[in-house]
């Protein structure tokens, strides 16, 4: 078979399925978004084509390493792209039906904190050392539910003791919080207005193990109680087996591999996943030298040609080089973007 035919093919048997997919009802919708930083000096391709769905009450997890598009992702759903060097020049961005790119100022205001809520990945820098934690809590609660005051003080205190920090705390400051208790804060005000879906940026990345595990823990406990969608970027595997009902695999601003946690894991299909997964030590079972991806992820200032992980991967072929492989299902919601698939 040719690389054009076989290309073609691809084109014709990927595209309904994972299409309909797509076309689902769904909480959240991205289709073919393309988001790009332009500065004098270079311009960077953030998000090349990435589609993605969370469902109602849904927890997805989206991983990859550090200049995927994860947090570029985030942003784009609360269109909140640095002004003047961020720009979305492709596709569309669906929250609960309507477009996030049509709506108006007074709209994204209702919108962020009150429907969609984000926990930032570093703690320090998303809270403003002037204000005391309670004002920062109280804040969203006096825009999003127009709570006077002194009662959106007395909500934040109680919402201090839902993240396990004393609500006599609620007048201190940023600065005389641990870094776990000011990522507990920052988790108090996500979740203040009852959030259709919460985005939870790496919000472990600065913490150590112990204190990762009980923002989990504290994450987990969280979506239950109040019915929320999650979205959790992390580049940590273990982290989405234990928080995520499914799964999307990053690369260069692009899904490459989507499915139920439990399945990725058990039979990963990408060789991105599987090198992902073969980094990870195993604490059961013989010790066995941990496997690592060659080079270093695609450059977004000078993306290579066809698939963009070619340049890395021990299964390239012709086509690898020439066409942008689309998403195919290999099982039950299970989909991958790999030529080597596609055939069969």
């Amino acid at each position: 078979m040719s690389i054009e035919t076989t290309v073609e093919s691809a084109k014709n048997k990927a595209a309904p399925e994972w299409k309909a997919l797509l076309d689902e009802e769904a909480l959240l919708r991205i289709t073919n978004l393309r988001a790009e930083y332009r500065t004098e000096r270079a311009v960077v391709k953030a998000l090349n084509g990435l589609d993605l769905v969370i469902h109602k009450g849904e927890s997805l997890g989206l991983v990859g390493e550090t200049g995927a598009g994860k947090t570029t992702t985030a942003l784009s759903i609360l269109d909140l792209l640095p002004p003047d060097i961020g720009f979305i020049h492709e596709g569309n961005i669906e929250f609960d039906g309507k477009d996030v790119q049509k709506m108006q100022q007074a709209e994204l205001r209702n919108l962020r904190g009150g429907k969609v809520s984000m926990v930032f990945q570093n703690p320090l820098t998303a809270l403003n050392p002037v204000f005391s934690v309670g004002e920062h809590i109280a804040m969203s609660l006096r825009v999003h539910q127009k709570m006077r005051k002194r009662q959106a003080m007395k909500r934040a205190g109680e919402l201090l003791e839902v993240v396990g920090i004393p609500g006599y705390r609620v007048k201190d400051y940023p600065f005389q919080f641990s870094g776990g208790m000011r990522q507990r804060v920052g988790i108090a005000a996500a979740i203040a207005c009852n959030p259709q879906l919460l985005i939870a940026d790496e919000p472990t990345t600065a913490l150590d193990v112990t204190i990762q595990a009980q923002v989990l823990e504290l994450m987990k406990e969280l979506q239950s109680k109040y019915s929320a969608s999650l979205l959790m970027i992390t580049h940590n595997l273990g982290i989405i087996s234990e928080l995520c009902e499914q799964v999307a695999v990053m690369y260069a601003g692009r899904i490459i591999e989507y499915g139920a946690s439990k399945d990725v894991f058990a039979s990963p299909r990408h060789p991105y996943t599987k090198g992902l997964l073969g980094a990870l030590p195993s604490l059961e079972g013989p010790r066995h030298r941990l496997t690592a991806i060659p080079g270093i992820i695609a450059d977004a200032q000078n993306l290579p040609g066809g698939c963009a992980f070619h340049p890395r991967c021990e299964h390239c072929r012709e086509e690898c080089k020439i066409g942008q492989p689309l998403m195919t299902r290999i099982g039950d919601g299970h989909f991958v973007a790999c030529f080597q698939y596609e055939e069969g």
